[in-house]
């Protein structure tokens, strides 16, 4: 055991990022340095923290969160892989995927700017193909700075070709979430998960006043979080993504949730950076995948 610490304090910085232990013995990297401070769990190469220098704390984290080995943390980042939701064809299978669940290795941490990058990587093995049959590995990159940068990356290790679906599953810390308002979705078609998987147009900003699980389809375009109680704006840019999520289960939903307080509803929203339903991606033998995912906080 003490050979496994050893491995994991040779990537430390000192004063800048430390392996710590974090909630429920689980491991993670805690990383300060001028520009935010940070952290990222081995668990689901989970982010669970980004505080922008002189900023509140961007991420939602819900207080019943169970920190344990084979459950999904409730909030920060999750990565669904390599299906979102229920697994069409498994009902048996693990929601949003296996990776989240999985533990990461640590691949590089190193200086970036004003910022650290934590690199981290998963890769098939005889667990995985108990769910899905593809070879593949799996590289997240997280750059906390004044902007936090996600990119994910999948390659292709097998000789067959695979579809898979993604998304960075953004767990957003609001003030209230019946004063938020969530623009740059105008017009854009969505299947409403609400309502039967219907689609329909978005007109307007996204106003949250019941539960709202959807898949915006086809779109590129930044999205904008206003904040009036906690005074931001948060921006989610976003690059070889083709769909966004947007999630927040309502009160009825949240009491349903055993690792979600009932009235946690009120202070989340997600935002997910996503290739998901009919953006689903095909990877032949040897190719990547990069998607990416950048945040920014502004005052006003």
């Amino acid at each position: 055991m003490a050979s496994a610490h050893a491995e994991l304090y040779r990537f430390e910085i000192p004063g800048t990022a430390s392996v710590v232990e974090g909630n429920g013995g689980l491991q993670k990297v805690r990383v300060t340095t001028p520009g935010a401070a940070g952290e990222i769990y081995l668990h689901g190469a989970h982010l669970t923290s980004w505080k922008p220098a002189g900023r509140e704390e961007v991420l939602f984290l819900s207080a019943l969160s169970q920190w344990e080995l084979g459950r999904a943390i409730r909030g920060g980042v999750p990565i669904c892989f390599p299906w979102f939701g229920g697994k069409a064809d498994d009902p048996k299978a693990p929601a949003h995927g296996f990776v989240r669940t999985k533990a990461w290795r640590i691949e590089s941490i190193a200086q970036a700017g004003d910022g650290v990058t934590v690199s981290m990587f998963t890769e098939s093995d005889d667990d995985t193909k108990r769910w899905w049959p593809a070879d593949f590995r799996l590289s997240y990159r997280v750059t906390f700075a004044s902007e936090l940068r996600l990119e994910l990356v999948v390659t292709n290790t097998g000789k067959t070709s695979l579809r898979f679906e993604e998304a960075l599953h953004a767990y957003h810390r609001v003030g209230n979430i019946l004063d938020t308002r969530v623009s740059g979705l105008d017009t854009v078609q969505y299947i409403d998960k609400t309502d039967s998987n219907r689609k329909k147009i978005q007109h307007g900003e996204i106003a949250i006043v019941s539960e709202t699980d959807r898949i915006y389809l086809n779109t590129i375009d930044a999205i904008k979080l206003e904040d009036p109680v906690l005074r931001r704006r948060t921006h989610v840019a976003k690059e070889n993504s083709r769909t966004t999520v947007v999630w927040n289960p309502g009160a009825q939903k949240a009491r349903s949730l055993s690792d979600f307080a009932d009235d946690e509803w009120i202070q989340m929203i997600c935002i997910e950076t996503s290739n998901v339903a009919d953006f689903a991606l095909d990877l032949a033998p040897g190719q990547q995948h990069e998607m990416k995912a950048v945040v920014s906080v502004a005052g006003f």
